[in-house]
């Protein structure tokens, strides 16, 4: 929450100022994100507003902006597909329809919004930790592509004119804050242009042409409403399955976003505060009819980068972003998209992790391929896939580097013969824990020391029975010795008919790691 005895005058003023150009830069982008659905642009805005306005006051990281998305908007246009086709078949057609389609993309806000505060009350957010560092440079990468990539339709039908503005809004991004930074670069690019676009007649796309029916809604407030779909269990069943998906979406961008934030401004920000936080938003949304979102990366590097480092600054965009489309319709129809899209190319290069192609030449094969396949799978398909099949890529290299089992023998006179094991015993090292053994040659009595190794998994526990029944077949004893407490309590679990040292003279404790 706020507490304003502990912001400083500069951090006030630069908290408001970047508030505002990140409030006029959430436009174009919960526009583009509403015609992606297939919706009116008024649902965007209205669902940029109110789940900004409460991420910034609950969530886990302060000056972290959040609103409608496009990795979450892809998912729901099917949802809006299978709505539309069902309505149609009940009759109905024209403005009933399109407030049909919005009722189920409401409910799918609601139910993607429980999910995510299930996510945070059981302090699943931790998971993120999962994520490993090449994946993260993979998905922050592959995100900087798809902005500048996004901002490619806008350029479509325009004259030089449009190339000229993006190109000095970038100019003023790049060099002002090498003059000074007591204003943000993005809100004087905006502000200049805007008015040189305006006296010298510019023939460039402006946001009153990218969503002409805005005026329509100029004065008014989102207010709030139950969706008639929340009674229905039908409704229930088709929504939900595209609810799991935007509420997984939602949570995996917002939480890397922040550990990009986290690594910016080197703080530590809350996973499983912000997944509370992005659901009660996403559920107060759909009860005002508007979609699910996430955290944005783009807008809350943005907030970054122009000094925006409080919940000041987040919630400043939120209601800023409000005031721009209730009350100054006007002014805000005038901003050409040529500014916004120079801005947002600037995020893109800011956001784009340009050392990791150093990491390249330094990182091992495997985790560079982790990080170019995130990267690409990003782009062309989409952000979640990209995550998971980072976390499994990871995983298998992970399993395959730790899947050999190697051992030291020694012969305890004629009757014996000690086996000490280096390397984890899991499902992946089975075979090679079994290659080990000479069951045949061995003698009577065989020790299997477990000093610098450790039992993972119930593979692990079973390979282990199965060895002890092969020298059993052959009337030879094995002996465990320094297995650790946890893995005494899974072979005791899984009721394994094996014989352990319990006191070792000269190893008491087992070595857990």
């Amino acid at each position: 929450m706020f507490n304003i005895k502990n912001y400083k005058s500069d951090n006030i003023k630069n908290d408001i100022l970047s508030g505002l150009v990140v409030a006029v830069a959430l436009v174009p982008e919960a526009i583009a994100f509403s015609f992606i659905v297939g919706i009116n642009p008024i649902v965007g805005l209205y669902s940029a507003f109110i789940i900004g306005l409460i991420t910034s006051i609950l969530g886990g990281k302060p000056g972290m902006i959040s609103g409608a998305t496009g990795s979450v908007a892809v998912v729901l246009v099917g949802l809006a597909l299978e709505a539309t086709h069902y309505l149609q078949t009940q009759g109905l057609s024209g403005n009933d329809l399109a407030i049909g389609v919005i009722s189920y993309i409401a409910l799918s806000a609601i139910l993607a919004g429980i999910i995510q505060i299930l996510f945070g009350v059981l302090k699943l957010g931790k998971f993120i930790r999962l994520v490993p560092l090449p994946a993260i440079y993979g998905f922050v990468n592959g995100l900087a592509i798809v902005i500048a990539m996004a901002q490619l339709k806008f350029f479509k039908g325009e004259g030089w004119q449009m190339y000229a503005v993006v190109i000095a809004s970038m100019a003023i991004m790049y060099l002002l804050p090498k003059l000074t930074k007591a204003v943000p670069a993005g809100l004087v690019a905006i502000v200049s242009l805007t008015i040189v676009a305006y006296y010298l007649h510019l023939d460039t796309k402006t946001i009153a042409n990218l969503a002409p029916t805005l005026a329509d809604f100029k004065g008014q407030l989102p207010h709030f409403h139950i969706p008639d779909t929340l009674f229905s269990w039908e409704s229930i069943k088709m929504v939900l399955p595209y609810s799991i998906i935007a509420a997984l979406v939602g949570l995996i961008e917002s939480l890397l976003t922040l550990a990009v934030l986290d690594e910016l401004s080197g703080t530590r920000g809350s996973g499983n505060k912000e997944c509370i936080a992005l659901g009660v938003a996403n559920t107060t949304t759909g009860f005002f009819g508007g979609m699910p979102g996430c955290a944005m990366i783009g807008q809350s590097v943005i907030n970054f980068t122009s000094g925006g480092l409080g919940r000041l600054s987040s919630f400043t965009a939120a209601v800023g972003l409000m005031v721009l489309v209730a009350f100054l319709t006007d002014i805000l129809g005038l901003i050409p998209v040529a500014v916004l899209v120079g801005i947002m190319f600037m995020v893109s290069i800011g956001t784009f992790e340009w050392s990791s192609f150093s990491h390249l030449k330094k990182m091992p094969k495997e985790d560079a391929f982790v990080m170019v396949a995130v990267t690409i799978i990003t782009v062309f398909f989409d952000l979640a896939v990209a995550v998971i099949a980072g976390i499994i890529i990871s995983a298998l290299v992970f399993a395959w580097k730790h899947a050999k089992i190697y051992a030291n023998t020694k012969e305890l006179g004629k009757s014996a013969k000690l086996y000490e094991l280096n390397g984890p015993l899991f499902f992946a090292s089975v075979q090679s824990f079994y290659d080990v053994f000479d069951i045949k040659n061995d003698p009577k009595n065989i020790i299997i020391d477990f000093k610098n190794t450790r039992v993972m998994d119930s593979s692990g526990v079973e390979a282990i029975e199965k060895i002890t029944q092969k020298y059993a077949k052959v009337n030879k004893k094995v002996t465990l010795r320094h297995l650790s407490d946890d893995c005494k309590a899974t072979l005791k679990r899984a009721k394994a008919n094996i014989t352990q040292e319990e006191d070792d003279p000269n190893y008491k404790v087992a070595r857990d790691y």
